[in-house]
């Protein structure tokens, strides 16, 4: 995987600031407007924005193919311990072999069922949400949206989660995409993250042989198809790929909810806090308005006008599903947030067709649960006048992400 090449998307949106990369509202509405299917030249990929374009190359796999040698994300390292083993690397294959990988892996991916999990989710938000103190200014980002999904990926993957900010470190490195100018630097810091985090876990692995409990190592070691098992280092490496497409994306999501509620709309908390039951809509339309960074690559199998284009066999098309969210042939009023819109589960933040994210339901899941938690305890939030927002985002897998956010909390 990181043996492709990156596709420099900052060349594509030519972003002016963090902030606007954090939600590009504006360059979304100027792309669908004006330049719905739009070749970009210097990276030489084909750029779809439209919510039925992006839908037909994200599942018509017989046209648009996952198998190719570029890609928007970097993701694991460049040395044995990082690499993404061949039986999971089911976002680079097509059908029918991607449905065989991705039923190995969802095998050990829903364990019995959620329900299983959903106490021991809970859990992990009581605890955090009950260490915040009532009447005080609480960071959202260092308290609970980086800790939150850290601590059940580890719980459900069977690794301690007391060693939660290990994790985090780990997977921050290896998840961080590629700066011009610092490409060799970042290089070497995901292949010490791989090699600390290979180090660290293969002695977990073999010891679940002989303890296997209710956590996905167990399940990998048991899982099974036509034959072919995992090997304890395939484990570990896939173990490295769940925990970092668990953690980096639910964490962004909740620290983005929570900046929407103090600086979208002020009205939605109480809201919520009135009516519980709003608190699914809200998750998916947060996961619709505010989820800025969907975008998937395909690589053009056989020549056609899908599109409305001349494709060439072997053009890139980048699908950007963020930018379908906002598709008002799709979503009334799509630049408003409204968690009472009829049909804001139809949302492509996590894909469609069959690549859509197997983690789907866990994300949610936690979402909700998260969610309803925090708006248990406090009555009410507000924001702290001194933040400013372009000092506390960083560059990160699911785009611009918040370092910090300070919100006053009340009983």
């Amino acid at each position: 995987m990181v043996n492709k090449e990156i596709i420099d998307m900052q060349e594509i949106t030519k972003f002016q600031s963090r902030s606007e990369e954090f939600f590009p509202l504006d360059w979304y509405k100027k792309m669908l407007i004006h330049h719905p299917v739009y070749y970009h030249k210097e990276t030489d990929t084909w750029n779809i924005f439209r919510y039925l374009d992006v839908k037909q190359v994200l599942s018509k796999h017989e046209y648009f193919s996952s198998v190719g040698n570029r890609s928007t994300v970097a993701v694991g390292a460049n040395n044995k311990e990082g690499e993404i083993p061949e039986k999971i690397n089911i976002a680079g294959t097509d059908p029918p072999k991607h449905q065989k990988y991705r039923s190995l892996l969802s095998a050990a991916f829903t364990p019995r069922s959620l329900k299983i999990w959903e106490p021991r989710i809970q859990e992990i938000a009581n605890k955090l949400v009950n260490d915040m103190e009532v009447n005080s200014t609480v960071d959202i980002v260092k308290q609970f949206s980086g800790l939150f999904p850290t601590m059940v990926m580890a719980d459900l993957i069977g690794v301690p989660s007391t060693d939660s900010l290990m994790y985090k470190k780990w997977v921050d490195a290896l998840f961080q995409p590629y700066v011009k100018g610092k490409e060799q630097e970042i290089d070497e810091k995901k292949k010490a993250a791989a090699r600390e985090y290979f180090q660290y876990l293969y002695p977990l692995v073999v010891q679940k042989h002989s303890n296997p409990s209710d956590d996905i190592i167990s399940d990998l070691i048991k899982v099974e198809l036509d034959g072919e098992r995992f090997t304890d280092d395939e484990i570990v490496r896939t173990t490295m790929l769940l925990l970092g497409a668990g953690i980096e994306t639910t964490g962004h999501m909740i620290s983005s909810m929570f900046y929407s509620f103090l600086y979208d709309d002020t009205s939605l908390y109480k809201q919520l806090r009135n009516d519980l039951n709003l608190v699914p809509k809200a998750v998916e339309e947060m996961l619709r308005y505010r989820f800025h960074i969907s975008k998937r690559e395909r690589f053009v199998k056989q020549d056609n006008d899908l599109l409305g284009v001349e494709l060439k066999k072997g053009d890139v098309v980048i699908a950007w599903m963020s930018a379908a969210n906002m598709d008002e042939e799709m979503f009334d009023n799509p630049f408003e947030l409204n968690i009472h819109r009829p049909n804001n589960k139809k949302h492509l933040t996590f894909g469609n067709g069959p690549h859509f994210c197997l983690g789907a339901p866990l994300a949610r899941l936690e979402l909700n649960i998260a969610l309803k938690t925090f708006l248990q305890k406090f009555s009410s939030i507000e924001s702290v006048e001194s933040f400013n927002l372009e000092e506390n985002l960083t560059e990160s897998a699911p785009g611009q992400s918040l370092v910090y956010l300070p919100l006053k909390v009340y009983k």
